[in-house]
Formats: structure tokens, C-alpha cells, sequence
């Protein structure tokens, strides 16, 4: 291994060093560099096991920086927040104009923007890439999501269309736009993630606490779901899950899992985001609404015996429960409703690249999560297909094909989150979606009731269905007056 590396890496924590032997197993010469010495070791050793592959180690940042060639390239994957910026001050003391800094992890897409600007001062170019796929991506093909200036992709796109995941129409990378654009992409594919997560978990409860099912069951049917509409990297995991016996006891491990969630932060800076936007995005919201939730395990445990002393059971018993039938009806359910999640992501994209004039093109993110990431999904091929067909398409429900499936399964949409309610089990982000489908798709609400109230109380005005222009109406005077007669009748 004479000679320079092509690339460099810093920070190996087991995504880096994924990563980094991924690199260097695609041919690409890669120098390696963490803090912490033993995880080089580590990672240099994992080399020579896994195939004798081209990486070298460095305990010093200056050896590090000097050991890749020009431009030089260097991919940090530390957390998120000052530990990068700790990072790029100490890397940045010997890079040289023109050399590259890519941050491989899950930033918030302003804080990107920030050191891109920084280094751009010292003749530096930056990406941030968003990176799917978790651990085993990582090593084996990710989903990648690169932005920042489009100088600084050229740089690593030979290295990035060999890494990323292959599908049936290229590698899963592009260059995604400029400035925090591929942050923030990954940022909404975690927050889809979120709700896709919550919505497998509804489908779930309602198939083990009302439909009685076994884990054996459960296996089976996410098995058989998995070879269908519904085919998807979670659905396929969640199958595997049921599967795995308890090696501390008897029975499946996953009922032995404490049921409180974690999370890392992009959740919630997703719905933070579609706040910021006016975007509507009530199933990821749900979803983090039941992360908080969650974790209010000895509350709920407190709650759960408090109702059941005032007369309320955990679950309501159901009698003659058709399995077969709850199997298909909560299938359509769960794909009705995994669509309202996608579609309020990708709105929310297109939202902030009109916003940041990034100009995205949402079928081709579609595409590029169609492998190795977490929500790679049979139906994003579809999606891919549906914003080709229409660039400009408001919404993935009005999509022909889709509007056809989504109009298909309400029937069994209905049943599902109707059962749910009626036996006291909760489906939030089913019940989300499909509060979305039926407003979405009604021409007329009762938020004129909500501005007539506002233009009541606080003077706000509003609209008209029959002429332009704002209007203010003494609301309480009138009312008043029409109310007051001499009888005490009302007027008609």
C-alpha cells in the first residue's frame, strides 16, 4: 500500500468504520483516523480480516490529513453538534485550499450551512451527507444523500455510486441540492421513518390484542406482507423480530422489551420543521406525540391500575374475530396509511426547497431511498414513477394510481381504526391518516366557523366564498340585536 489514499475518514465508531472498510472494499485506498487509538486498531485489524483491504490508520491528525491525496477529502462521522466542529478545527489546521470536508452525520441542515460558510473563508469546500442504512448499510451499501456545492460532489461521486446501494435503476446516491439540502432530506427520511415505525407498531397491537394472535402468527403474516404491496426493509425486520426467542427465559425476546421508546432528535426536528412551513404532517407528529408518551412508562402503569379501579379494563374483549379478515383489513389499513406518511414527507421537501430555492427533484430521492436505507419500500419505485409523471404533483394522494388504491382500502381503513376505538386500543397515526385522507380530500371544512370565531373575538377578518377581498363583521352586536325582541323570541 504505497503511495497516498484517495479518501479519508475520521471517527470510527462502528458506522465509521463501516464505512470506511465499504470504501476500501470498493477499491478506494482510504486513511483512517479517531481520537481514540484503539478504535484505529480496531478498524485497521477488521481490514486485514475482512479481505486484507486498503486502509491505514493514523493516531495523528496532521499525519492523517497529509497521508490522502489532492484535493484531499475527508469524511467526519462524529455526533452531531460540537464534537464536529471540535473535528473540523482540528483537521482544517492542515487541509489546504481546495480540499474537502464531508459530514457523513444526522446535523441539523442550518448548522451545515454554518461551517460551510466557515471553511469557504479558508478556501475549503463542504458537504453534508445524510446516511441510511444503519450499521449494516453502512458496511454493505447505504442510502446516500449528499449536498452542498455541486464542486465538492464531483470530488467523491466516482466513491459514493460504488458504495451507496445498487437497485434496478443506479446506485441510491445523487447530488441532492446545495447548501443543508442533504441534511435536511435525511432529516424527512427519518421522520417518515418515525411514522412508518409507529404505524407497523398499531398493526401489531391491533392483530395480538385484538385478533389474539401469536408471535408464530405475527411472523407469518408480516412474512407473507413482506411478499406483497407492503414489501419493505421494516416489514421484513418486524417478521425476523417475532422470531427471536428470550435467552434469558421462556416465551419471545420482544415481550420482554421495555416499551418505552428512545430518540435521537430528528423526529422532532422534522415536525418542528413542518410547523416552521405550515406543512401538515399529522402522522410523523403522532408518532413523536407517542415516543413522549411512551416514555411515560410508570405513569402509564399507575394510570392503567387507577382506570381499572373506576371501572375501565385494559382492553375491551371482542368476541367472534374473523383472523383472516382482520389480517387483510388491517394490511390495507396500514398501507393507506403508510402512504399519508410518505406523501406529508415529501410535501414537507418540497415545502423547503421552494422555500430555500433548491429546486429538489422528489423523484429522484424516492429513487434513491428505493435501497439501503431504513425506509426503503416496493412502493417507492412507484412514488419515483409518480413525481416523473407529474414534477409538480401537490400531493402523492392525488396521484391517479394512488388516489385508486387509497379509495380501494378505505373500507378496511375505517373497519380497522373503528375496532380500535371501540376495544380501547389506541391507533394514533392510523386515525392520523385518515383524518388527513378525509380532510384532504373534501372541498369544503368547518374552518369557516374557526375564521368566523377569530374575526368574532379578535377581529382578524376573513374571506368570502362569493367575492374577493377581507371582511370584519360586528359579530357579537349583530347577534345581539337579532336575539333581542320584544317577546324574547328570536328573530328568524
Amino acid at each position: 500500500m504505497d503511495g497516498l489514499s484517495r479518501i479519508g475518514l475520521a471517527g470510527l465508531a462502528v458506522m465509521g468504520q463501516n464505512l470506511a472498510l465499504n470504501i476500501a472494499e470498493k477499491g478506494f485506498p482510504i486513511s483512517v483516523y479517531n481520537r481514540t487509538a484503539s478504535k484505529v486498531d480496531e478498524t485497521v485489524e477488521r481490514a486485514k480480516v475482512e479481505g486484507k483491504l486498503p486502509v491505514k490508520g493514523y493516531y495523528q491528525a496532521k499525519e492523517f490529513v497529509l497521508s490522502i491525496q489532492k484535493p484531499r477529502c475527508i469524511i467526519i462521522l462524529v455526533k452531531a453538534g460540537p464534537p464536529v466542529d471540535q473535528t473540523i478545527e482540528t483537521l482544517s489546521q492542515y487541509l489546504e485550499k481546495g480540499d474537502c470536508i464531508i459530514d457523513g452525520g444526522n446535523e441539523w441542515y442550518e448548522n451545515t450551512e454554518r461551517r460551510a460558510a466557515a471553511v469557504k473563508t479558508k478556501g475549503l469546500l463542504y458537504l453534508g451527507m445524510g446516511v441510511s442504512g444503519g450499521e449494516e448499510g453502512a458496511r454493505n451499501g447505504p442510502s446516500l444523500m449528499p449536498g452542498g456545492t455541486l464542486e465538492a460532489y464531483k470530488y467523491i461521486e466516482d466513491i459514493v455510486r460504488k458504495i451507496a446501494a445498487q437497485v434496478n435503476d443506479g446506485p441510491c446516491v445523487t447530488y441532492v441540492g446545495e447548501g443543508g439540502a442533504g441534511n435536511f432530506v435525511k432529516m424527512v427520511h427519518n421522520g417518515i421513518e418515525y411514522g412508518d415505525m409507529e404505524l407497523i407498531a398499531e398493526a401489531y397491537d391491533v392483530l395480538k390484542s385484538v385478533g389474539g394472535l401469536t408471535n408464530q402468527e405475527l411472523h407469518e403474516t408480516f412474512a407473507v406482507w413482506n411478499r406483497g404491496e407492503l414489501e419493505s426493509f421494516l416489514i421484513e425486520i418486524t417478521a425476523d423480530i417475532f422470531l427471536v426467542k428470550d435467552d434469558k427465559g421462556d416465551g419471545e425476546l420482544v415481550d420482554k422489551v421495555l416499551d418505552k421508546t428512545g430518540m435521537k432528535g430528528t423526529g422532532k426536528w422534522t415536525v418542528q420543521q413542518a410547523a416552521e412551513l405550515s406543512i401538515a404532517a399529522p402522522t410523523i407528529a403522532t408518532s413523536l406525540d407517542m415516543r413522549f408518551l411512551s416514555g411515560l412508562k410508570e405513569e402509564r402503569v399507575e394510570a392503567a391500575k387507577v382506570f381499572k379501579q373506576a371501572g375501565i379494563t385494559d382492553i375491551l374483549t371482542v368476541k367472534d374475530i374473523n383472523k383472516k379478515e382482520l389480517i387483510d383489513n388491517v394490511r390495507k389499513a396500514l398501507y393507506a396509511s403508510k402512504i399519508c406518511s410518505y406523501a406529508q414527507g415529501m410535501n414537507l421537501i418540497r415545502a423547503k426547497s421552494i422555500e430555500k430555492g433548491w429546486n429538489l427533484d422528489l423523484g429522484e430521492l424516492a429513487r434513491i431511498w428505493k435501497g439501503g436505507c431504513i425506509i426503503r419500500a416496493k412502493f417507492l419505485d412507484r412514488i419515483k414513477q409518480a413525481y416523473h409523471r407529474n414534477p409538480k404533483l401537490s400531493s402523492l394522494l392525488i396521484d391517479p394510481e394512488f388516489a385508486k388504491e387509497m379509495v380501494e382500502r378505505q373500507g378496511a381503513w375505517r373497519k380497522v381504526v373503528s375496532l380500535a376505538i371501540e376495544v380501547g386500543v389506541s391507533t394514533p397515526g392510523m386515525s392520523a391518516s385518515l383524518a388527513y385522507f378525509d380532510t384532504y380530500r373534501r372541498s369544503r371544512l368547518p374552518a369557516n366557523l374557526v375564521q368566523a370565531q377569530r374575526d368574532y373575538f379578535g377581529a382578524h377578518t376573513y374571506e368570502r366564498i362569493d367575492t374577493s377581498g377581507a371582511f370584519h363583521t360586528e359579530w357579537y352586536k349583530i347577534s345581539k340585536k337579532q336575539l333581542s325582541t320584544s317577546d324574547g323570541s328570536v328573530k328568524a
